[in-house]
């Protein structure tokens, strides 16, 4: 079966643009077939050896826009990429564009995990993030997936929203995990430049940078405390149902990203399709449209990436990146001292106010 490579594959089609969205995408839905014919074509010409998919991600935009169409992809990818039995495979859906017959056929076809957008669990919320869905949406859409056999569910919450405070945050954190997920991902809006949210100043309107350190503290407390694992700076889990698509970029597996604008890591090189559907629609070989990126495996994206999650890095690990362990472990005294992160049998590891401060704190230990 040659070496294990996750696949991600890019969906760019929405509804609507969410005001703070800046990922690449579009509402150009009549080329939806279309684009569901080259993301297979795409993955069958794959520029890589013998290999396998130990995981497989349809992101977005909204993929589940595609339908049934997924259903072809995946086909495709198996082909190219034998999903092996256990094989994660994941689908980002918006609550209210659900439908069970859809579901039921999504997950017959292999799709075994869901991750749902809620974003927020107020209709003041939802409105304040330009969100299309109701309440009355997202719990019907987290009840159809449980009845058309999804066992695997993660939803989607966001944190320093306009109007947001800690009690407010708390509350949202208490809804989602109300609704009964095994994961839970809990994103800091980043007001990006570009999008509406930025052109329109909504900055102004939402928690200074200490008032969302408090909030965000305050729902990984409460989260945890509802039995959630912190297992990774946004992300939340039950024990057992952690992403393990998203595993392999912070262990540095590798992937390989199809669609405009998706990233790839995969032979020691990274690289990316450029943000461009119709590019994308009309190549012949789209892996000839890739920009390369450089390679990959360096110390500073071995300590980035290592830090991103509870477990954190291996010192042992760090010569193999180019690094210095002792150095790095003086560097880390301090910061342990000030109760930015542990360091532990070999492993360093930030704390929650760590996480917080996590950009810096890598340049610190990087003597940067």
């Amino acid at each position: 079966m040659g070496r294990p490579v996750s696949l991600y594959f890019h969906v760019p089609f929405c509804k609507s643009r969410c005001p703070y969205c800046d990922f690449y995408s579009t509402t150009a839905l009549d080329r939806r077939e279309d684009y569901a014919a080259a993301l297979a074509r795409s993955v069958a010409a794959a520029p890589l050896g013998e290999a396998y998919a130990p995981t497989v991600y349809f992101g977005g935009g909204t993929p589940y826009l595609l339908g049934e169409k997924l259903l072809e992809v995946l086909e495709a990818a198996d082909r190219r990429f034998p999903l092996p039995a256990g094989c994660e495979i994941t689908l980002e859906a918006n609550p209210g564009d659900l439908e069970a017959e859809t579901l039921r056929a999504l997950r017959r076809g292999g799709f075994n995990r869901l991750s749902l957008g809620l974003q927020a669990g107020d209709s003041q919320g939802l409105a304040a993030l330009g969100r299309r869905h109701t309440l009355e949406e997202s719990a019907r859409g987290v009840a159809l997936a449980r009845e058309t056999g999804f066992q695997n569910l993660s939803v989607d919450i966001m944190l320093a929203t306009p109007g947001q405070d800690v009690q407010k945050a708390v509350a949202l954190a208490d809804y989602a995990a109300g609704l009964g997920p095994e994961h839970i991902s809990a994103y800091l809006l980043k007001i990006e430049p570009g999008t509406p949210f930025h052109r329109d100043g909504v900055a102004g309107r939402c928690p200074d940078p200490d008032q969302a350190a408090d909030i965000y503290l305050a729902v990984r407390r409460r989260l945890m405390e509802l039995g959630y694992v912190h297992y990774e700076i946004s992300n939340f889990a039950k024990p057992g149902f952690e992403s393990r698509h998203n595993l392999v970029y912070w262990r540095m597996g590798e992937y390989l990203g199809c669609g405009p604008s998706a990233a790839s890591c995969a032979g020691g090189r990274r690289f990316r399709l450029p943000g461009d559907l119709g590019r994308f629609l009309a190549a012949v070989d789209p892996w000839s449209l890739a920009i390369d990126e450089g390679e990959a495996g360096g110390l500073l994206e071995y300590v980035m990436l290592s830090l991103r999650l509870a477990e954190g890095l291996d010192t042992a690990r760090l010569a193999g990146h180019g690094g210095d362990a002792a150095a790095l472990l003086r560097r880390a005294a301090p910061l342990e001292k000030a109760g930015y992160l542990t360091v532990t049998e070999g492993r360093v590891a930030l704390t929650g106010r760590g996480f917080l401060l996590s950009n810096s704190i890598i340049g610190a230990l990087l003597g940067e």
